[in-house]
């Protein structure tokens, strides 16, 4: 039985599938790849999917919805015929006909998918995800994040290691622009960010103001009827615009008749505020990344929207880069997510791949706050970014005399205050009641790619308590499975027999070295447990990569004193790491 990966996105969505050694875009019905994500209801009451409802959001703007996804995960509902649908209803219809055109392609049955989704989603958006594949018949508890999906594609496309890159991802509705490094056979996102509120559909809009505003029309006075024509309008001439320097832009429905030459640079004024907009989350996963402008190997350029010159220009004068020339925008998501069906199901040819992927919001608990009491502080265990799956400690002390319990309430964000954050869930762990400060609860969180979410809090007397967030479609007997594989990761990488070999190897080298050795041996020995620390599997395999290579040139240096002396590392290599 065939896993296909599905890019679910806001304009269009697209699936592929693993097989004869390459990821393989799904044509639909149609014999196309790119199927709208429009749904419309006719009047007999049957449901239209694809291009089908796309031609129906002129003339049945009533009975027909789009970009319903920058929806998911809340409670908006759409009204259509004389029916109400909720995001998760409408995607699931898109998702049903994707499964149904991937059986009618591959000739069997298709019951799991690897599906994608914008890297800046919050837990109730992923949640809404996969209550939607499952409404499709689809088991899709795993999900990637857009950008790590083309990220992968653009890995296995050309080969390359060791390569720093940023995806840039601007679809019909979301940004994401995600810090990618290439290592060996591991594809690592290390910094994450966008806007879920950025997309094509808003150029669309801002065209269509801009439009109205030089004509002299009132945008607010126009029927529903009239701005879906006009935003039709604006997305025909936004794409014509990829590849011709002027369009003239016409509309004529009776009561409103206008017509005005645009060109990029029009564009760009229109859409000022747009532009500036994509720049915080560029600056955003530059400094969650630890990594600089000069640091920075290819730019990839990702997502529908990508296509327009105006961006890709703005984007390029941005990073001083220019984007590579080979990406391929509308279908990258969709190839990456093939390719992470092609893991999920073991392919061998992709046995020796790695994708690691980053938590996009701080996970953390509520911590009593001196100076407000009631406004409990934001005490964060797993920040954003930190790369899954994870598992990290907290120790936090009883804050009043005789306190009996410590209540452990679990939020997501980064705001300062818990109030401002989303609250997951909450569990108590009763305390001996000495004075406060004398006792003392180790909160672990251990967080997996798939979203599962382990909170342990233990006393000093050794009695726990443990709460397990988990997406509804989880079973009991998978989430035990999963939890059972997410153990060995609290095993602190120091205690790890390939880490410890490293420790203890450069140990003997301190014992039989004097002088400048001796210290630069101790010195990086510090550096190593510095870096174990930090418990990323990405960075320590890095260090011990680059650990191994100097104390295998301080050996040989030792074997014959005739040799140069192996080459230290730089401050700057170091921090890189």
């Amino acid at each position: 039985m065939a896993i296909i990966g599905i890019d679910l996105g806001t304009t269009n969505s697209l699936a592929a599938v693993w097989r004869n050694g390459r990821s393989e875009l799904i044509p639909n019905a149609a014999g196309e790849v790119l199927t709208p994500s429009v749904v419309s209801v006719d009047e007999d009451g049957s449901i239209l999917v694809g291009r089908a409802a796309r031609d129906r959001l002129i003339s049945h703007p009533e009975r027909t919805a789009a970009r319903f996804k920058r929806h998911m995960g809340t409670s908006k509902t759409f009204c259509l015929g004389g029916r109400t649908f909720t995001p998760e209803d409408l995607s699931s219809l898109v998702l049903r006909s994707l499964r149904e055109d991937a059986e009618a392609y591959l000739g069997e049955p298709v019951e799991e998918a690897v599906v994608s989704v914008p890297a800046y989603f919050a837990e109730a958006q992923r949640a809404a995800t996969k209550r939607a594949a499952a409404l499709a018949g689809l088991k899709a508890d795993r999900l990637v994040n857009e950008p790590s999906a083309a990220a992968v594609a653009g890995h296995l496309g050309r080969g390359e290691e060791d390569k720093v890159c940023l995806v840039f991802d601007l679809g019909g509705g979301t940004l994401d622009v995600s810090l990618v490094e290439r290592f060996e056979n591991v594809v690592s996102v290390t910094a994450v960010s966008g806007d879920n509120r950025l997309g094509g559909a808003d150029f669309d809009l801002a065209i269509v103001r801009g439009f109205c505003e030089d004509c002299g029309l009132e945008f607010e006075a126009l029927t529903p009827r009239q701005r879906e024509l006009m935003i039709r309008q604006a997305e025909t001439c936004k794409m014509a615009l990829t590849n011709q320097e002027m369009v003239i832009m016409s509309v004529d429905d009776g009561s409103v008749s206008a017509a005005l030459t645009l060109s990029n640079e029009w564009l760009i004024r229109k859409c000022g505020a747009l532009f500036r907009r994509m720049t915080a989350p560029i600056q955003k996963v530059f400094l969650d990344g630890g990594i600089s402008l000069q640091e920075l190997d290819d730019l990839v350029m990702v997502g529908g929207s990508s296509h327009m010159p105006a961006v890709r220009r703005y984007i390029a004068r941005t990073l001083h880069k220019e984007p590579t020339g080979d990406s391929r925008p509308d279908t990258a998501v969709a190839l990456g997510a093939g390719i992470c069906a092609g893991m999920k199901a073991r392919a061998g040819d992709l046995r020796e791949l790695v994708l690691t992927d980053v938590c996009p919001f701080t996970l953390g608990v509520a911590r009593y706050n001196a100076g407000e009491p009631g406004r409990d502080l934001m005490s964060p265990i797993i920040e954003r970014n930190s790369v899954l799956p994870s598992s990290k400690m907290g120790i936090y002390y009883t804050v009043r005399d005789g306190q009996d319990k410590v209540d452990v309430r679990v939020f997501q964000g980064e705001h300062r205050y818990c109030e401002d954050n989303t609250l997951l869930g909450e569990l108590q762990l009763p305390v001996p009641p000495p004075p406060r400060g004398q006792q003392s609860v180790r909160i672990r969180f251990t967080y997996d790619i798939n979203g599962l979410l382990e909170v342990e809090a233990v006393n000093e007397a050794g009695q726990a308590e443990r709460l397990v967030l988990q997406n509804k479609d989880m079973t009991p007997e998978e989430a035990e499975r999963r939890l059972q594989e997410l153990s060995r990761l609290k095993l602190h990488p120091r205690e790890q027999e390939a880490c410890r070999a490293m420790a203890a190897r450069g140990e003997r080298l301190y014992a039989v070295t004097v002088g400048d050795l001796r210290e630069r041996v101790g010195t990086l020995l510090d550096w190593y447990q510095r870096v174990l620390s930090t418990q990323e599997a990405l960075k320590i395999a890095k260090a011990t990569r680059r650990l191994d290579r100097f104390f295998d040139q301080a050996e040989a240096y030792l074997g014959d004193a005739a040799l140069s002396p192996p080459e230290p590392f730089g401050e700057d290599e170091e921090e890189d790491l």
